[in-house]
């Protein structure tokens, strides 16, 4: 699905710009992903397993999320480098319709600009315009205070915990929290 494009000021007063995306993003999004794997643990990929990631696969991929009833990817551009990108997504089967999934990340150096708080708002707006849909859930890793804050702040709540969940290269294993919130009409 197509979203309006939302043209809004960071903390630093920067421009930037949210909007579906487009073919000339391509570059700039396989850029991010790489890049934004190798800042965080908390991102589910490493660098390297983003080799498979192509110019035609992101072709694909905004190609099915654009013209998807049921989906739809946002990106965040900033003096025209990709600084995220978030997507909502949600089942047409009967029993599952009325949850829809969120995830979003954003490159280190445009954390505290705002731009989650705004994509979260543009996420929450596409599940209220959708009649079906009554909760969004998100998940967020053991340690990463960050995202659960932001997430807190625009009103999920923790329902459930898996334990490792997540292995890091070093052995570590982390837990993953799922949340939830309701959609208000």
């Amino acid at each position: 699905m197509i979203i309006k494009e939302i043209e809004f000021k960071l903390k630093d007063g920067r421009n930037a710009l949210i909007r579906s995306p487009k073919d000339e993003d391509i570059q700039g999004m396989l850029d991010y992903l790489y890049i934004s794997a190798g800042e965080t643990d908390f991102i589910l990929r490493y660098p390297e397993e983003y080799s498979k990631y192509t110019a035609e696969y992101e072709k694909a991929l905004f190609d099915r999320m654009n013209e998807s009833d049921n989906e739809a990817m946002l990106v965040c551009l900033v003096d025209g480098e990709v600084a995220g990108n978030c997507q909502i997504s949600w089942s047409t089967g009967i029993k599952t319709r009325h949850r829809a999934s969120v995830a979003i990340a954003l490159l280190s150096k445009f954390w505290n600009q705002g731009i989650g708080t705004k994509f979260f708002q543009q996420l929450i707006h596409i599940a209220e315009e959708h009649k079906n849909l009554i909760q969004i859930e998100i998940e967020f890793v053991e340690g990463n205070s960050r995202a659960r804050a932001l997430y807190e702040k625009m009103g999920f709540r923790k329902t459930g915990m898996k334990p490792n969940a997540i292995q890091l290269k070093d052995g570590t294993l982390l837990k993953e929290y799922s949340m939830i919130r309701e959609i208000k009409r």
